[in-house]
């Protein structure tokens, strides 16, 4: 079963309703004693760095998903704003994030944008992995995954980047350390790469 962790930050009724078309058993998640029930587990986020982190950290569950993660190598994904907490800190805000992926979020330099609007990068653009992984079996690399961002995960070890996306400069729009996963694009935005990527998670 996969795990929709809920603390008051995602676009998690997309991701549920994605993987109920595709019939893999996955339950909402609100309360630490539940995340141990789930074999794989989702970490959505919308918003905002330090208000993602202090609901996060004021639902009660951080500590048991550092347990699960850390501890139990369960797989998780983080998605967005999901994504950039996995960091040890960002830009945008004060608070630390998990550290679970060494790096730091950066905000876009808008000297290197030549059309405004600069910001957010918004809409449809391509991702280049770095690496082979069955994460992205079966995608149509033309068609893109769909974006919403002004902060981009600088990772510090080279080999955490599991894709990059072009957008003023070459950024991690995709990043692993061994059961963890980020992507900084809206799967459930994404149409058919994003509904194969989702099921791609769950057999991984």
């Amino acid at each position: 079963m996969i795990g929709i962790v809920d603390y008051g930050s995602g676009n998690i009724r997309a991701i549920e309703n994605i993987y109920s078309r595709l019939n893999v058993p996955t339950k909402v998640i609100s309360n630490p004693a539940e995340l141990k029930k789930s074999d794989r587990l989702i970490l959505p986020g919308v918003g905002a760095f330090d208000e993602t982190m202090n609901q996060l950290m004021t639902s009660g569950l951080k500590e048991e998903l550092d347990e699960l993660v850390l501890v139990k190598k369960v797989q998780i994904l983080g998605v967005c704003v999901g994504m950039q907490i996995l960091a040890n800190s960002s830009e945008e805000g004060s608070l630390k994030g998990l550290g679970w992926i060494n790096g730091v979020v950066k905000k876009f330099d808008k000297a290197i944008f030549r059309h405004k609007p600069y910001l957010p990068h918004m809409g449809w653009n391509t991702i280049i992995p770095t690496k082979d992984h069955p994460i992205f079996k079966g995608l149509d690399y033309d068609q893109g995954f769909y974006f919403v961002h002004s902060y981009y995960f600088s990772c510090q070890i080279p080999d955490n980047v599991l894709a990059t996306t072009h957008y003023g400069i070459d950024f991690s729009s995709a990043v692993l350390s061994d059961n963890i996963f980020g992507m900084q694009f809206h799967p459930e935005k994404s149409h058919y790469n994003g509904i194969k990527l989702l099921e791609n998670f769950s057999k991984l």
